[in-house]
């Protein structure tokens, strides 16, 4: 890896969508993605909003990924989870309302909140000003 790749991701952290864990787990993240988490100097950050949604899309049937497998996805992905702050769901009252799904909005606020990239396909999220987007 060459010197100034090495300085830049010792000083990056990213927040997931919940869809990158989702397809990390599947095993389709794609390639460019897995590589740009994959070293040890990029923290990988995930909300606890993140595994909510996965819970209960997995409760309902929308998707099939039982608690061991979400752990197991989390400690592949050597994710560092964040707890959703009250300080995060203040922000909600402030976040524009281009994106209907609540799990997401969570997701953006915490990445507001942190100064976070998300890391996702989801190109609603590139809407918002004070978001950047990875993908």
């Amino acid at each position: 890896m060459k010197r100034w790749m090495r300085s830049w991701m010792a000083a990056i952290r990213v927040l997931l969508d919940t869809q990158v864990l989702i397809l990390a787990h599947l095993g389709s993240i794609p390639s460019r993605i897995q590589q740009m988490l994959a070293p040890v100097e990029v923290e990988v950050n995930l909300s606890a909003a993140s595994i909510s949604e996965i819970a209960i899309k997995n409760a309902i049937g929308k998707l099939d990924m039982p608690e061991e497998e979400t752990r197991n996805a989390i400690r592949e992905l050597r994710v560092t989870l964040l707890p959703f702050e009250p300080h995060y769901a203040l922000g909600l009252f402030s976040l524009p309302m281009h994106h209907r799904d609540p799990f997401d909005r969570m997701i953006l606020a915490t990445a507001v909140a942190e100064k976070l990239p998300v890391v996702t396909s989801d190109r609603i999220f590139r809407r918002y000003p004070n978001v950047k987007v990875i993908w």
